[in-house]
C-alpha cells in the first residue's frame, strides 16, 4: 500500500491555498498541508480564518481535486501567547476537515510551555484537531526527548511529536529513542533530505529549514532507518523548501519531484 502524501505548504509557499490543492492533485499526492499563520512578521502566511473568499475558493479545490487538508500551521508557543488567539484559526481548519496543527515551542520555562501545549491541545480537540509538537533545535523544544517530555507532561489525548527527518538529524536525536513514543503521539511525520555537514550556527540551521532543503534521496541524511522506524499507515508530509531551484522550475515540478523522492527511498526502506 502506497502511503499517504501531503505536500507541505512550505515547499511551493509562494503559491496560495487553492493553487496548493491543485498542484499536490497534479502531482499524486492526496493531501496538503496549509500555512495560515506566518512563522515571522512579514513572512507568508494565508490566514484563511479572515478571508471567506479564499476559504471558499480553497474549498472548492478541494472538492474538485478530492485533496484533502491534512494540517495547519504554524502555532508558535511563546511565554505570553493566550490560545483563545487561534480560535478563529482552529475553526477554519474545522471547516477545512484538517487533522492536525503543527505547534512549536517558543517558551523556555518547560512547565509553563507544557501548560500551553496542553491548554493548546484542550483547544484543539474541540475542533477535531490533533496538537503536534515539532521538536527543532532552534528552539525551546530542541531535540526529540524535549518534545517527549512536553507532550507526556501536557497529558492529552490528542497531542503528539511531529518528527521531521531534517530536525532529526540537525538535533542529532537518535532513531532508537523514537521507540520511546506511544504509537498514537505520531499522526504525521515530514520527510526530506539535505547535506550531510550540519550548519554550526543558528543562522545556518534556520537557513537549510527554511530555504534550501533538498528532495528525497538527493542528499546526506541517513533517510532509511527513519522511514523504517515511522508507523507506515500515517501520511508523509513533503516540506522541502528549495527557493533557489523555484526560480526554474515550477511548483508542480518541484512537488513531482518531491513525490518521486520519497517514493524511491520509502520503498528502499521497505526492502
Amino acid at each position: 500500500m502506497e502511503p499517504v502524501f501531503s505536500l507541505a505548504h512550505l515547499t511551493v509557499l509562494d503559491l496560495p491555498p487553492p493553487a496548493v490543492i491543485r498542484v499536490a492533485a497534479a502531482a499524486g499526492c492526496r493531501a496538503a498541508g496549509l500555512r495560515l499563520l506566518p512563522v515571522a512578521p512579514g513572512a507568508a502566511g494565508y490566514p484563511l480564518q479572515d478571508d471567506p473568499a479564499l476559504l471558499r475558493e480553497t474549498l472548492a479545490a478541494m472538492a474538485d481535486t478530492g485533496v484533502a487538508v491534512a494540517d495547519l500551521e504554524i502555532v508558535m508557543l511563546r511565554p505570553d501567547t493566550r490560545v483563545a488567539e487561534f480560535l478563529p484559526m482552529l475553526e477554519a481548519g474545522a471547516r477545512l476537515g484538517a487533522k492536525h496543527v503543527l505547534v512549536a515551542g517558543y517558551d523556555p520555562e518547560e512547565a509553563r510551555l507544557t501548560a500551553s501545549f496542553a491548554a493548546f491541545c484542550e483547544a484543539a480537540a474541540g475542533f477535531g484537531l490533533t496538537g503536534d509538537l515539532e521538536f527543532m533545535p532552534w528552539t525551546a523544544v530542541p531535540d526529540l526527548p524535549a518534545a517527549i517530555r512536553v507532550v507526556r507532561g501536557a497529558a492529552q489525548p490528542n497531542g503528539g511529536v511531529l518528527v521531521d527527518a531534517l530536525h532529526v538529524d540537525r538535533s542529532r536525536s537518535r532513531v532508537a529513542d523514537l521507540a520511546a513514543v506511544p504509537p498514537g503521539w505520531l499522526h504525521y511525520w515530514q520527510l526530506c533530505d539535505a547535506p550531510a555537514e550540519r550548519p554550526t550556527t543558528t543562522e545556518g540551521l534556520l537557513h537549510t529549514a527554511r530555504a534550501e532543503r533538498l528532495f528525497p534521496g538527493e542528499g546526506g541524511l541517513d533517510l532509511l532507518p527513519l522511514a523504517r522506524a515511522m508507523p507506515p499507515a500515517i501520511p508523509v508530509s513533503l516540506e522541502i523548501p528549495t527557493l533557489e531551484l523555484a526560480k526554474t522550475l515550477g511548483p508542480e515540478a518541484r512537488a513531482r519531484r518531491a513525490v518521486d523522492g520519497a517514493r524511491r527511498v520509502l520503498a528502499a526502506a521497505r526492502g
